[in-house]
C-alpha cells in the first residue's frame, strides 16, 4: 500500500507533469512522443479510464471518494461531448443509420465515395436510450483530445479552445500513426482545404460543415470495471451513496456501450458482399466490443441529420467479460435501457466464447474476427473458419504493425478474464487462463536482481480450427499457433500482467503466478523508479518514420492551423513543424540524418496506472505478501 500511495503522489505531483492545468491526464509526461497518439500532451480516453482507476483504488487505500469522483466529473466535461459538441442527434433516424462508404487497403483509394445504393440496416437501440435518457445525445468518450491545443484547431474552428477534440486514422489499415492527417472533430472548413478536412476522407458531391466522434470501446469498459470497483470498495466501507452518482454514469456508459457490437452498418452477421442482407432487430449485433462505434451531424443546427455507426472489426484485446458481467448482474450498474441487461448479458457468454475460439493451441489469444472483409464487405478467403459468421483475421482493424503482434494486448485483456474468474468463479474463464497463464509464465523470467523480461512480440501462424456459432464453448484449437518473437521489461505492460496474475492466483491458489507477479512488481519497483515515477530506457528506432510522406491526393491543397501546408508532397513533420520546437527534437533529427537511434524514458499515464494499481491491488489480494 505504501508502494502504491508512493507512485499515486509521483502521477500527482505538478511538478512532474502528468496533468493539464484543467486537470486531464495526458498521454505521457514527455511531448515528443508518437504511437498511438502522435503527441504526448493530447490524451485519449484510455487515459482517462486508467484515471478512474487509478482514484477507484485511491479511495479504497484511503476511504476518500472525492478523487474518483472529480475524475468522473473531468472526464464529462471534456472527453464525452456535450449538448453543445453533438447538437443535431434529435434529427437522426434510427431506420437509415448512416450511409455506407467502403474502407480500403490502399491509402490512395481514399477519399472514399458515399455509395447510398448499398443497404443499411435499422439501429434498434437508439429509441430505448431515447426513452430511458430523456436526450437523443450520446453518452460515450470521443477517443482523443489535443489537451494542449498544439495543433491549433480549438473548438469548431475558435483556434484556441483547449482541450480540443481532434482525430487523426481515416484511411484503413495501412494508415499507420506516421501516415495520418489529424483533422477537428468539428470540422467548420476554417482549416486544411475549401471543404474542411472532409474530402480527404469522404468522397461526396457537396460537403457540409459538421461534428463527429469516435468511440474506442476497450476504454468505456475500463471505465466501467472501474466503476465497478469504486462500487464494490466504497460499499465495504459502508460509503457506496458517495460514489453513487458517477456509478449511475458508469451504467448510462455501458448502454450506449451496446453500439460497438454492431456491424458497422448494421449488417447482418456472415456478410460477404455489399449486397448481404441489412439487419433488422438484433441480428446485425455480434455482441462483442468492437474497434468503435461512432456519430455524427450536421454543425448546422437548422440541418436535419445526423448519423451513427457501429465497427464490423473485433479484435480480442479489446474485449472485457468483467464490465459485461457487472453490466449484467450488479444491481447499481445495470443500465436503464430496456434491452441491455439482456444483451450485456448474451455478451458476457459470447465475449468468453470468443476467447476460446481464439485461443492457440500454446495458449495465447488470436487476434479476432470481422464481419466485413477488408472493410467492404468482401469475401473472405475460402478456408477461413467464422465465429458466428464473422471471419477470422489475425491482424484486425490495422497491418501496421500487426495489431495483435504486441503482448500488451495480451496482458490487458486477460486481466479482464482474471477479475471477472475472482468476482465470480466463472469456470469458463478459469480454463481459458489456466492455459494462458501457463504459457505466459513460460515465457517470463525474473533474475535474483529483480531485472525480467517478458513476451513483446508475437508472431501468428494457422487458424481455429473450426468455425462456430452455438452454445457451450467451442473446443481447443491444435492448428493456431503463436510463437514469442522477442522480449521486454516494459514497465506497463509488466504491471498490467502482474495483476493478470495475481487475480488469477487469489482465486485458484497458483503458487507461481503469485511469486511471478510480485517478483515482477518488486523488480520494477526495485530497478525502474525515478523521480517522476517508473520508468525504462526505449530506443525509438521507429522514429525514422518521422520524415515519411502521407499521402495527399494530388490537386489536393490545404492548411493545418499554424500555416504549415498540406499538399502531395507533404510528411509527417511537415504538417508538424512544431515539432522542430521541441526539446526532444535534436535528438530524433540526428537520427533522420543518419545518427544513432533516440533513447528515451518515458511516462505514460496509463503505464504509470498499471503498475500503481497493480501494487495496491498485490496488497489487497495478499496483505500477508
Amino acid at each position: 500500500m505504501k508502494d502504491f500511495l508512493a507512485l499515486y503522489n509521483k502521477i500527482h505531483d505538478p511538478a512532474n507533469g502528468y496533468f493539464s492545468p484543467q486537470g486531464v491526464p495526458y498521454h505521457s509526461v514527455e511531448t515528443l512522443m508518437v504511437e498511438a497518439p502522435d503527441q504526448g500532451h493530447e490524451t485519449t480516453s484510455e487515459a482517462f479510464s486508467y484515471y478512474l482507476w487509478l482514484e477507484a483504488m485511491y479511495g479504497k487505500v484511503t476511504g476518500d471518494w472525492s478523487k474518483f469522483n472529480t475524475a468522473w466529473s473531468t472526464m464529462e466535461k471534456y472527453i464525452i461531448p456535450s449538448h453543445n459538441d453533438q447538437p443535431t442527434n434529435d434529427k437522426y433516424d434510427a431506420s437509415k443509420p448512416a450511409t455506407y462508404a467502403g474502407e480500403w487497403n490502399d491509402i490512395s483509394q481514399y477519399p472514399s465515395r458515399l455509395d447510398s445504393s448499398v443497404s443499411v440496416g435499422s439501429d434498434p437501440i437508439a429509441g430505448e436510450l431515447k426513452s430511458a435518457y430523456g436526450t437523443s445525445d450520446i453518452y460515450g468518450m470521443h477517443w482523443l483530445l489535443d489537451v494542449d491545443n498544439t495543433y491549433g484547431f480549438g473548438h469548431c474552428g475558435d483556434g484556441t479552445t483547449k482541450p480540443a477534440y481532434i482525430n487523426t486514422y481515416q484511411r484503413g489499415p495501412e494508415e499507420s500513426v506516421f501516415e495520418t492527417i489529424p483533422q477537428p472533430s468539428c470540422d467548420t472548413f476554417k482549416f486544411g482545404g475549401p471543404n474542411g478536412y472532409l474530402d480527404l476522407f469522404t468522397g461526396d458531391s457537396q460537403y457540409a460543415k459538421q461534428w463527429k466522434y469516435t468511440d474506442a470501446p476497450d476504454a468505456d469498459a475500463r471505465a466501467v470495471q472501474a466503476a465497478y470497483w469504486a462500487l464494490t470498495w466504497a460499499t465495504e466501507q459502508g460509503k457506496q451513496s458517495q460514489v453513487s452518482s458517477a456509478v449511475a454514469n458508469a451504467a448510462k456508459m455501458g448502454d450506449y456501450l451496446r453500439y460497438s457490437f454492431f456491424d458497422k452498418y448494421f449488417k447482418q452477421s456472415g456478410c460477404t458482399s455489399t449486397s448481404c442482407p441489412a439487419g433488422t432487430g438484433k441480428n446485425a449485433s455480434n455482441y462483442l466490443l468492437s474497434w468503435y462505434y461512432a456519430w455524427g451531424g450536421a454543425y448546422d443546427t437548422s440541418a436535419g441529420w445526423a448519423w451513427r455507426i457501429g465497427s464490423s472489426h473485433n479484435h480480442s484485446g479489446y474485449q472485457n467479460p468483467l464490465a459485461a458481467w457487472a453490466l449484467s448482474n450488479v444491481s447499481a450498474l445495470k443500465p436503464k435501457g430496456s434491452t441491455a441487461v439482456s444483451d450485456w448479458s448474451t455478451s458476457l457468454t459470447r465475449q468468453l466464447q470468443f476467447y476460446k475460439w481464439l485461443q492457440s493451441a500454446e495458449g495465447a489469444i488470436a487476434g479476432g474476427a470481422t464481419n466485413s472483409w477488408e472493410g467492404h464487405y468482401a469475401a473472405p478467403p475460402s478456408g477461413l473458419p467464422k465465429f458466428f459468421g464473422m471471419a477470422y483475421d489475425w491482424q484486425p482493424v490495422y497491418h501496421d504493425p500487426p495489431s495483435n503482434q504486441w503482448f500488451g494486448f495480451q496482458a490487458w485483456t486477460m486481466e479482464r478474464v482474471a477479475e471477472l474468474y475472482y468476482a465470480t468463479g466463472n469456470t469458463d474463464a478459469k480454463s481459458i487462463l489456466d492455459k494462458w497463464v501457463s504459457w505466459a509464465l513460460s515465457g517470463t523470467t525474473v533474475n535474483s536482481d529483480g531485472t525480467f523480461q517478458i513476451p513483446s512480440t508475437l508472431h501468428w501462424t494457422g487458424q481455429p480450427d473450426s468455425s462456430f456459432s452455438g452454445t457451450g464453448m467451442p473446443s481447443a484449437n491444435t492448428g493456431l499457433h503463436v510463437t514469442i518473437a522477442d522480449y521486454t521489461n516494459d514497465v506497463g505492460v509488466a504491471g498490467a500482467y502482474a495483476k493478470a496474475l495475481m487475480f488469477y492466483a487469489a482465486k485458484s491458489g497458483n503458487a507461481q503466478a503469485k511469486s511471478t507477479a510480485k517478483a515482477l512488481l518488486d523488480g520494477v519497483w526495485k530497478n525502474n523508479q525515478d523521480t517522476k515515477g517508473v520508468s525504462v530506457p526505449e530506443t525509438k528506432t521507429d522514429y525514422n518514420r518521422l520524415d515519411d510522406p502521407i499521402y495527399v491526393p494530388s490537386g489536393w491543397s490545404g492548411k493545418m492551423p499554424n500555416g504549415d501546408p498540406i499538399n502531395s508532397s507533404s510528411t509527417f513533420i511537415s504538417i508538424r513543424s512544431w515539432y522542430k520546437n521541441d526539446p526532444d527534437w535534436p535528438k530524433v533529427q540526428s537520427y533522420l540524418n543518419g545518427g544513432s537511434a533516440p533513447v528515451f524514458r518515458y511516462h505514460r499515464f496509463w503505464a504509470q496506472t498499471d503498475v500503481a494499481t497493480a501494487l495496491g491491488q498485490f496488497g489487497l489480494l495478499f496483505p500477508n505478501g
